[in-house]
Order: C-alpha cells, then sequence, then structure tokens
C-alpha cells in the first residue's frame, strides 16, 4: 500500500518552468548555437515547453529534438542499441550547446545514458541538464544545471511526473510506502 501526495501543482510546474528558461538565457547569454533534447517520455514535453517560453520571452525559436536512451540504459535489459531520434531528423549537435532535459533526476542513470547517446551523434560544445525534480540518491555524479524544485525523498519514495500531454493533468506525487514517515 501507499499514499499519494500532490508536492508540485500545475501553477508550480508552471513558474519553474519559466524560471528555467530565464536561468538558460541568462546562463547563455541567449540561446544562439543551443538545441533542446527531451529525454524521451515527459523530458520531451518539458524541453518542447521551455522553447515555447524561450520564444515568448526572446521572441527567438529553438530547436527541441527527441532522445530515446533505452538502448544505451546500463540497468536494463537493451532492447536494442543506438540513440534514436523520430525518423528522418537526425540531430544537429556538432559544436552546439545541448540542453538536455528530463522529468527526475535520480540515480543519474538515465542522463548517463543520454550524454553516451549525445557523444555517438557527434562532439556538443557543451551539455547542460535541465530537470523538473531532482530527488537525489545518485548513483553517478551528475549535477543539473537547472531544477525546478529539490525534493529529498528516501528509496522506498517514488516521484511521479504526470503532465497534460500523457497524463491529462500536470502534476507531480511522491508516493510513499504505509508505515514510512515523511
Amino acid at each position: 500500500m501507499s499514499d499519494k501526495h500532490v508536492i508540485i501543482d500545475e501553477t508550480a510546474i508552471r513558474r519553474a518552468l519559466t524560471r528555467i528558461a530565464h536561468e538558460i538565457l541568462e546562463k547563455n547569454k541567449g540561446v544562439e548555437n543551443c538545441r533542446l533534447i527531451g529525454i524521451r517520455t515527459r523530458g520531451i514535453y518539458l524541453a518542447k515547453r521551455i522553447a515555447e517560453r524561450i520564444h515568448e520571452i526572446e521572441g527567438v525559436p529553438v530547436p527541441v529534438d527527441e532522445l530515446d536512451v533505452r538502448g544505451y540504459r546500463d540497468d536494463v535489459v537493451r532492447v536494442q542499441s543506438g540513440a534514436m531520434a523520430p525518423a528522418g531528423s537526425p540531430l544537429e549537435i556538432g559544436d552546439k550547446t545541448i540542453i538536455l532535459f528530463d522529468d527526475v533526476l535520480y540515480t543519474g542513470r538515465t542522463v548517463r545514458a543520454a550524454m553516451d547517446a549525445i557523444m555517438d551523434l557527434g562532439r556538443p560544445r557543451m551539455i547542460q541538464l535541465a530537470v523538473l525534480v531532482d530527488r537525489g540518491h545518485r548513483e553517478l555524479p551528475i549535477r543539473p544545471d537547472y531544477v525546478g524544485k529539490n525534493v529529498p525523498t528516501s528509496k522506498l519514495e517514488e516521484i511521479e511526473v504526470r503532465l497534460t500531454e500523457v497524463d491529462g493533468m500536470d502534476e507531480v506525487i511522491i508516493l510513499q510506502q504505509r508505515g514510512q514517515s515523511k
């Protein structure tokens, strides 16, 4: 059995993404030569939302791509190898600043897989990491550049990000095992 608690609501998600968009613009002095890449599934929707906000703020479109890293994971059975972008649209990453998006940063293994996939596609100038939730418990030395919210968790808890594009609503919930204190 588990209890669930909403820890980030729709308004807080919107505010966090707007703040991240401003931080990206500030850190990179604009978005010239930047490319946003979302890790499938929810990372792509976060990247698209950030691109929309940057366009609203700066009036400049930012290319957005998606990356499927299943073939690069070291902690799951390999389905296939090779980075997968949408059919017919190779990722142009050479000498670009890549801003990689994921919904939750936990052990760091998904991000490591994404970096391996990106490096197989070319040599970016830099890779930055943006996450909606950083829950801690890293197994690899990976630190995000942009964070929507830090949520310290127990390893018995789960963080679930729900986005309108996939789940019909925007919220982040924490699933807590019964009998465990918050």
